[in-house]
């Protein structure tokens, strides 16, 4: 896939495989892109192909509540640049990346509707969520726009739902948290991961016949401490069956937070290259044992029961 980086207009970022105005737009943060967002692009691309024209994403770096309420701020579930890739991997035709500031926080709703979907944007349709709101104060609603652009047509798509909750961003957060990887990987369509370099360790998994890779990562979502089965990618090769386990090493005395990765039938010097791993299972929580012989033997436990996982 050919994809384009140009600016749109000032302030912006647009990535896209085509160019063209006008547009059908979709508007909001896509912090993991799930099934409730998916629902959101699958209408946005089906009302642009109904008018033969380009689907678009309107969406903001940072995201307003990093600067409008900062102790309100949570990780996020991928990075702005993978959140891009995954938005264009889904068949839109067009992202563009806002850069949100103050000053963008304080134009109002009728400015946003006129400057940025009339004339920016040259929106012909637009799909929003069931809780959109734009302007200063979130002071825009679905009533408000179709007011102020009476001849744009707005949709807005019913929240999704799963086991009577609603699929969101915050929920997916809760779930990776408490190690729920496998639920959140449902409401995500695919495994949460992160990425980081592989870095020395103290190699006390090499001693006891679990030699590990040691990753040190800018990513902020991390599941809650434990052992999992799990998939990584060394330089964004081919996947490969690992056991990952994330804690302070408790039966060693450790006490800073470590992410390492058991690889199996792997034996290759990769420091200092990229490691993507992928959580497929939580296997158990983080646990110290009464020493060393009785770690491994539940490592060796803890092997099986990810095999049998990922095969």
């Amino acid at each position: 896939m050919s994809v384009q980086e140009s600016g749109l207009f000032a302030g912006s970022v647009a990535y896209r495989k085509q160019v063209s105005l006008p547009c059908v737009v979709t508007i909001g943060n896509f912090d993991g892109v799930h099934l409730g967002h998916q629902e959101l692009l699958r209408r946005t691309i089906e009302e642009s192909k109904k008018r033969g024209i380009l689907s678009c994403v309107y969406t903001f770096e940072p995201p307003p509540r990093t600067l409008l309420a900062p102790h309100l701020q949570t990780p996020r579930i991928h990075t702005w640049q993978e959140k891009v890739e995954r938005l264009l991997g889904f068949g839109v035709d067009c992202v563009v990346v806002e850069e949100f500031s103050l000053t963008f926080a304080g134009y109002s709703p009728a400015w946003f509707a006129k400057e940025i979907l009339s004339q920016r944007l040259q929106a012909s349709a637009v799909v929003v969520g069931y809780d959109f709101r734009y302007g200063k104060a979130r002071g825009g609603t679905v009533d408000t726009l179709r007011q102020q652009l009476p001849l744009l047509d707005v949709f807005q798509v019913d929240a999704l739902s799963q086991s009577n909750e609603i699929v969101s961003s915050s929920r997916i957060r809760t779930l990776l948290q408490a190690g729920e990887v496998c639920t959140a990987s449902t409401l995500l369509t695919r495994p949460h991961h992160i990425r980081g370099m592989v870095v020395s360790g103290k190699r006390e998994g090499r001693k006891i016949g679990f030699p590990t890779a040691n990753v040190s990562t800018s990513d902020s979502l991390i599941p809650a401490k434990g052992v999992y089965a799990a998939r990584v990618q060394v330089n964004r090769g081919k996947w490969l069956d690992a056991m990952v386990n994330l804690g302070t090493q408790p039966t060693f005395g450790g006490r800073h937070f470590q992410i390492e990765a058991h690889i199996f039938d792997f034996d290759q010097d990769i420091y200092g290259d990229e490691l993507t791993i992928q959580f497929v299972k939580r296997i158990r929580a983080e646990k110290r044992f009464a020493d060393v012989q009785s770690l491994k033997q539940q490592l060796s436990v803890d092997k099986a029961e990810v095999l049998q996982t990922l095969r």
